[in-house]
């Protein structure tokens, strides 16, 4: 398995919403980051548009990754034809074999034969271009959906994005989650949770913890997905919350956390 470093690990550092640094991190800089820590490549989530980079920027990135020995792979969020197009165009410049697509609630709501529809000439394009579409399991779209749609478009191109850990969201158990798509999985986000009971009783919370510090399963995780090629990558990232100090506070903690990851990452898969 090959790991990798997904922009989201930088989530704080990059920037999100109204929390924005006064120095984001760059695409450029995540591949520092990822060559520091003896990662094999880097995923460019919605949070790193790249469509916002020009496309001779692109063409930068992927000659500066292949300086570090690094791959490159893509994403985007939510179905949009238009966007997945764009999306594949850069990345053929990027030379990704895999091209992100997370479907959210506004997705569910498409019936499943119009989205198979939309995603069968996607799915040949990036299959021309050397490419192929991983449908990430994303807060508010079951996987129930997920397989059937799978199996409407039944195209070796297209597979899922399986995330350890977002489909609790969906009101759905990891374990369930995984043994579900683990026969479709293409490629992995890797990260881990805790579940805090509420100091008054009233509740809990599930919050993130970096890997092999909480309760995800990395282990038998892994080993649901022995049947995939060996090259498979597996994308790291974290839920740090935002620290009630400030942004600063919360940037401060985000290399900590991942090189904790990134050392327990390597540990688990090793000889996988």
């Amino acid at each position: 398995m090959q790991l990798g470093l997904g922009s989201y690990a930088y989530r704080w550092s990059i920037g999100i919403k109204d929390q924005v640094p006064a120095q984001p991190l760059t695409a450029f800089d995540l591949l520092d980051r990822a060559e520091a820590m003896g990662l094999s490549m880097v995923q460019y989530a919605d949070n790193m548009p790249l469509h916002k980079y020009s496309e001779a920027d692109h063409h930068r990135l992927y000659e500066v990754a292949q300086d570090k020995g690094l791959y490159l792979e893509l994403g985007t969020q939510c179905f949009n034809a238009e966007e997945v197009d764009n999306y594949i165009e850069i990345g053929k410049r990027l030379h990704s074999k895999i091209l992100r697509v997370a479907l959210d609630e506004a997705d569910s709501h498409v019936p499943v034969p119009e989205l198979a529809e939309q995603l069968r000439p996607r799915v040949e394009r990036a299959r021309e271009a050397g490419m192929k579409i991983a449908i990430e399991n994303h807060f508010n779209y079951p996987s129930p959906r997920m397989v059937e749609l799978l199996d409407a478009v039944n195209d070796d191109h297209l597979g899922v994005c399986l995330d350890v850990a977002n489909s609790i969201c969906a009101n759905e158990w990891p374990e369930e989650t995984i043994t579900m798509l683990a026969p479709y999985t293409i490629n992995l986000h890797l990260k881990d949770y805790e579940i805090t009971p509420d100091v008054y009783g009233v509740g809990f919370r599930i919050h993130g913890v970096p890997l092999g510090q909480g309760r995800a399963p990395i282990a038998w995780i892994l080993d649901q997905l022995k049947h995939r090629p060996k090259d498979m990558s597996v994308i790291l990232e974290h839920w740090l919350m935002l620290d009630q100090e400030g942004l600063a506070a919360t940037i401060a903690k985000e290399q900590p956390w991942l090189d904790q990851t990134v050392a327990a990452a390597k540990r688990f898969v090793e000889g996988r």
